[in-house]
């Protein structure tokens, strides 16, 4: 049986699709640990690329920030992690919680920058003008700045969101499951269906977010454009 017939032949399979290392549970699994790590990092990332991108002051250190995030491979920052995050939870430490912190350095990076350089990027007259009719900072900011940036910080998402769906399933490594462990399961089991049945199964999800996120940003900028 060729490879494609081996694949539909796994999805085929009930089996594969009930209890808590079937595919709706795994998948619900991928997707919770994914828009944990993006809502911890836009936590980070959004008030401090807004105040960058408003007052202009740390550039340098936002773009310094950005490279080391962006030079740190996501395995390593697991296996760094695991350490000390077993020392705070034996149980979850080995898994979840170092997948997350690696996947919160893998997300800093581009919604940091897309947001600040989304708001330093705003017309300075349009800016200039709000300030002469007596706004405050944090008018200008809410009222004008981050309306027009709108779309290029959700560009900052959508890459964020492609590479924390894509580099998620490293965490099955170290046992977290998701829909990585469809594919270490499959290397270490020998089973092509299993294993391309996650390859399928991630690039899907990905294709999902990089879909929705470029269709919103699209329909951002023509509301800002019409």
């Amino acid at each position: 049986m060729d490879l494609v017939g081996v694949v539909a032949s796994w999805f085929s399979d009930p089996t594969h699709w009930a209890g808590p290392n079937g595919v709706p549970a795994r998948l619900a699994q991928h997707i919770g640990i994914s828009l944990g790590s993006i809502a911890i990092a836009a936590a980070i990332a959004l008030p401090l690329g807004l105040y960058i991108g408003h007052t202009r002051r740390g550039q340098a250190l936002a773009i310094n920030l950005a490279n080391v995030g962006r030079a740190i491979p996501s395995l390593a920052a697991i296996a760094i992690a695991v350490p000390f995050t077993q020392m705070i939870d034996p149980s979850l430490g080995f898994n979840l919680y170092p997948t997350v912190i690696a996947m919160v350095v893998l997300a800093i990076p581009p919604i940091l920058v897309n947001t600040y350089v989304g708001v330093a990027e705003v017309d300075r007259d349009l800016v200039e003008s709000a300030r002469g009719m007596g706004m405050t900072e944090r008018q200008v900011l809410r009222g004008i700045e981050i309306p027009e940036a709108i779309p290029v910080i959700v560009g900052g998402f959508r890459s964020a969101s492609v590479q924390v769906i894509a580099t998620a399933t490293l965490g099955a490594v170290y046992g977290l499951g998701a829909l990585g462990g469809f594919i270490v399961e499959g290397v270490a089991q020998r089973d092509d269906g299993r294993l391309f049945a996650g390859v399928v199964l991630v690039a899907l999800l990905a294709l999902a977010a990089e879909g929705g996120l470029a269709l919103l940003q699209r329909r951002l900028s023509s509301s800002r454009n019409p």
